[in-house]
């Protein structure tokens, strides 16, 4: 049986390394691309308009494979400018574009006026019926459990994907939670035409981050995430470490507080920096409480392959547990 997702962005699995802000880079959509899956560069990962021109042509002599370049688009006091970001994935030849965040509604016409195949993330079915009615081409609904930013409604994987795969017209990816076979398998069982990561590709041989942070990943625990930026409503699964603690402990103080309060402590460089010095409570340290089930750093092809194996087991296992009716 065809795969919708396999059909729509012309790959061999099913299989999307979602946009990661500082992890997005080359180095890393190229393996996954090369394995078979979706790599995609993450846009605001580079600094300028120009400086994503030359990562997509960098990314481009390292892979002949499809790859996307993530774009996600939230309201800010200072944004860049994302239509210039637009232009450059326009005029580079791009194909896929992964977006997220309301903002990103603006720039659809524009992609898809240049037959890009654009996939939005929503943590919601409402959200995603939006995003549908407009003409996205797939949707990567995002679990409560995922990394970065969940939303305000707390709805887990095993609700949220087949109530979008019940809803939707279009191709339904999940997204959040899952780390192997086993929750690839998950999530088919539950309507879904392919699977997203991010953390997961984190602890990957390709991963552009120091190997402590992959190793601080395998040693985390599912309950070793940390919920930031509640009282501000615009909540982020994140490491738990000294950093986000810190931000905790401010956030519950009597009172609560305003971002000015904390940005020091959640500052991108400070992040930035985390991840490739190694330093693990040096900043703000985006993961999701698949971290858990994280045990070791494969490459991308050992990873994507594994997976599909795992997949194909777990269903014809979960299915020989059936009784006869």
């Amino acid at each position: 049986m065809a795969n919708a997702v396999c059909e729509l962005l012309g790959i061999a699995y099913p299989i999307i390394q979602g946009g990661m802000q500082w992890v997005g880079r080359a180095e890393l959509a190229s393996a996954v691309s090369n394995a078979g899956g979706l790599g995609i560069l993450t846009g605001l990962t580079q600094p300028t308009p120009d400086a994503l021109r030359d990562e997509i042509a960098r990314c481009r002599e390292m892979t002949d494979k499809p790859f996307g370049v993530n774009m996600t688009l939230f309201p800010s006091i200072n944004p860049p400018p994302y239509s210039d970001y637009i232009d450059a994935i326009i005029d580079s030849g791009v194909q896929i574009v992964e977006t997220a965040g309301n903002e990103a509604i603006e720039f659809w016409p524009r992609l898809k006026a240049a037959d890009i195949t654009v996939i939005h993330k929503c943590v919601a079915v409402r959200y995603a019926l939006k995003a549908q009615s407009l003409g996205v081409d797939a949707i990567s609904i995002d679990g409560f459990e995922c990394a970065g930013h969940p939303g305000e409604e707390d709805v887990p994987g095993l609700v949220l994907i087949p109530a979008a795969a019940a809803a939707l017209d279009i191709p339904v990816i999940a997204s959040g939670g899952i780390a192997d076979g086993r929750g690839m398998a998950a999530a088919l069982a539950l309507g879904a035409q392919g699977v997203n990561m991010g953390t997961r590709f984190c602890a990957t041989l390709e991963a552009p981050i120091h190997d402590n942070i992959k190793q601080a990943l395998i040693n985390a625990s599912e309950r070793d995430t940390r919920l930031i930026f509640r009282s501000l409503r615009n909540t982020a699964r994140v490491l738990s470490n000294a950093v986000s603690n810190e931000v905790l402990s401010i956030e519950n103080q009597p009172g609560g507080c305003v971002f000015e309060d904390i940005r020091h402590l959640v500052a991108g460089r400070r992040g930035r920096e985390a991840l490739v010095s190694g330093d693990a409570n040096g900043g703000v340290i985006t993961a999701g409480m698949v971290a858990g089930l994280i045990d070791d750093i494969p490459s991308c092809a050992q990873l994507l392959k594994r997976m599909m194996v795992e997949c194909r087991e777990e269903l014809a296992r979960a299915q020989a547990r059936l009784p006869m009716l």
